[in-house]
């Protein structure tokens, strides 16, 4: 579903992201997880061009997003090309990024309709089923000023899947939460992985990543440092970085 090789970014002189490789295959639930600035969320942006790399390889579902000469410079796909590759990506971000003067409702279909030229007859059934698997069905004429964080962020997860995508990334769905409020978010996460969506999941929650996640990546200063299934990582993790980290969170 995803190959990157070898991903490497520079935000200026700092280098972000150093050769970051990863595989992600149809139904797998991946958890990334390291300390803030440790370059995980930028790779997420990489992988749905919220940011461009500046050499490596990225392919969805067989699809050449971006790709390194052998002169080392790196091209992407024609701009058409780009978004097509990009749709089959939903994204579920830190803060919600609802707009603030549509209703939930018109929040989930306002994409569909603009990009896939949906209709909205055809989309508001899809959306208010949606609705009912996050479990705000009853709030699908509210404001996003009338919700709470962890409602926020499910309707942000509804928007994306009105959009169909093969997979979903998620940039710390919760960080942002108050600690009552992550629970509800991470159930309607849970109910994803069981319906075998394709995820990447960036989070800080040990919890979800250890009983979710079918493998972990720990990154620290641009690297992935280990990788490995999530019962044997948080069991016995072998570097000395990957031990220390778990051991101030857990």
């Amino acid at each position: 579903m995803i190959n990157a090789e070898n991903i490497h970014k520079r935000f200026g002189a700092v280098e972000v992201l150093k050769g970051v490789s990863l595989q992600i295959s149809k139904g797998e639930v991946i958890a990334v997880i390291g300390p803030s600035g440790s370059g995980k969320s930028t790779f997420l942006r990489c992988l749905n061009h919220l940011e461009t790399i500046d050499s490596g390889r990225i392919e969805i579902e067989g699809a050449v997003l971006a790709s390194t000469d052998a002169n080392g410079h790196c091209h992407y796909a024609p701009d058409a090309e780009v978004r097509q590759i990009c749709r089959k990506m939903g994204m579920v971000f830190q803060h919600f990024n609802l707009f603030p003067h549509l209703t939930v409702l018109q929040n989930i279909i306002e994409a569909p309709i603009t990009v896939k030229g949906m209709k909205r007859e055809e989309i508001i059934p899809v959306a208010e089923e949606l609705l009912r698997k996050v479990g705000l069905f009853p709030k699908r004429d509210s404001y996003p000023a009338r919700l709470s964080g962890g409602q926020k962020q499910r309707v942000a997860i509804a928007r994306a899947l009105a959009m169909e995508p093969d997979i979903m990334l998620f940039d710390e769905p919760t960080s942002a939460l108050d600690p009552e409020l992550t629970g509800e978010v991470l159930r309607a996460m849970r109910q994803l992985a069981d319906e075998h969506m394709t995820m990447l999941v960036v989070t800080h929650e040990m919890g979800f990543a250890r009983e979710v996640a079918g493998k972990v990546l720990f990154m620290d200063h641009g690297e992935i440092i280990e990788a490995r299934p999530a019962a044997e990582l948080f069991a016995n993790p072998e570097h000395p970085r990957t031990r220390a980290f778990l051991d101030n969170m857990l």
